[in-house]
């Protein structure tokens, strides 16, 4: 926080404000993100909005990261305008930064929703449960009042969620992960891919990554780390790169990539100077249609 304000000290260069309306708008409109903004704490939790509300469609998460308590109270908002009380989870895996903000999930405790979690992993209900045990949290997991089932899914199907058909893929991390490629009524496509890992040698195994990012309007990708920290000091370790999820995009002919699940310890301005890198990579390797890079942060919102 100290390097911000001295960056925005810096960046005001003397100038005066008349009062804090003024201020704000340059906050807003000439600080770079970095400076005058941030990429957020939350760990991963992705609403993928589709099809109608009022007509009955559902809500659709993936993960449960501390992002989910924000998601929630405004869930709750939102049925109180008429949105139906049915959550649609789909995990990628069942690390405890991807499932510790369920117990801190509003609606779970309204006897009126109802909550379906979908995974690749048959323990998934083992895992939830642990997470609200005595010794670790004060609410046990048999006092949520929201009816709440688990399915199991298997790579390879594609399911119907209202109207929202959901294909699954299996991929490379401890205890392995699932991605999941979102296709709407109106033909819109959104992969949520994160905590995977895919290795700059062995990119010519990864055609069936590229088919399923195929033409994708949006893919939300694993690029925790750098290149250069993918394939020394960090690998092995579940994620990927920024410079490989371009590759794979790129494949792919994908439409846009949103860079996710950042490292905790790069601060707001590695992670904008990664975004930069990545942009300036995407235009070197382009061969087709332009891949636009964005750079996922709490509250992001894509319409596609």
């Amino acid at each position: 926080m100290q390097e911000k304000v001295a960056n925005a000290l810096l960046a005001a260069s003397g100038r005066r404000f008349a009062d804090i309306n003024e201020a704000r708008g340059f906050t807003r409109n000439e600080l770079d993100f970095a400076t005058g903004g941030t990429f957020g704490g939350a760990t991963t939790c992705v609403e993928i909005e589709a099809g109608d509300p009022a007509a009955g469609d559902p809500y659709i998460i993936c993960d449960m990261g501390s992002g989910l308590r924000g998601f929630g109270l405004d869930a709750m908002r939102r049925c109180a305008g008429g949105h139906a009380r049915v959550y649609h989870f789909f995990m990628s895996h069942l690390h405890w930064d991807h499932i510790m903000g369920f117990p801190f999930f509003v609606p779970a405790f309204d006897p009126n929703a109802h909550i379906i979690i979908h995974s690749g992993h048959a323990d998934a209900e083992t895992a939830l449960r642990r997470q609200q045990e005595e010794i670790s949290f004060p609410v046990a997991f048999d006092w949520l009042r929201a009816k709440i089932e688990f399915v199991t899914l298997s790579a390879g199907e594609v399911y119907q969620i209202g109207s929202v058909q959901v294909e699954v893929m299996e991929q490379h991390h401890s205890h392995s992960s699932f991605g999941y490629r979102f296709t709407d009524a109106a033909g819109k496509v959104a992969v949520f891919s994160t905590d995977s890992e895919h290795k700059m040698e062995k990119m010519h195994g990864e055609a069936d990554v590229e088919q399923f990012f195929s033409q994708a309007d949006l893919v939300i990708c694993d690029t925790m780390y750098s290149l250069a920290d993918s394939v020394s000091m960090k690998e092995d370790w579940g994620h990927s790169s920024n410079i490989v999820a371009i590759d794979l995009c790129h494949g792919a002919r994908a439409k846009r990539l949103a860079l996710f699940h950042h490292e905790p310890v790069y601060s707001d301005a590695d992670i904008a100077r990664m975004h930069a890198e990545s942009i300036r990579y995407e235009e070197l390797t382009r061969e087709h249609a332009p891949l636009e890079v964005l750079c996922a942060y709490d509250g992001l919102e894509v319409v596609l």
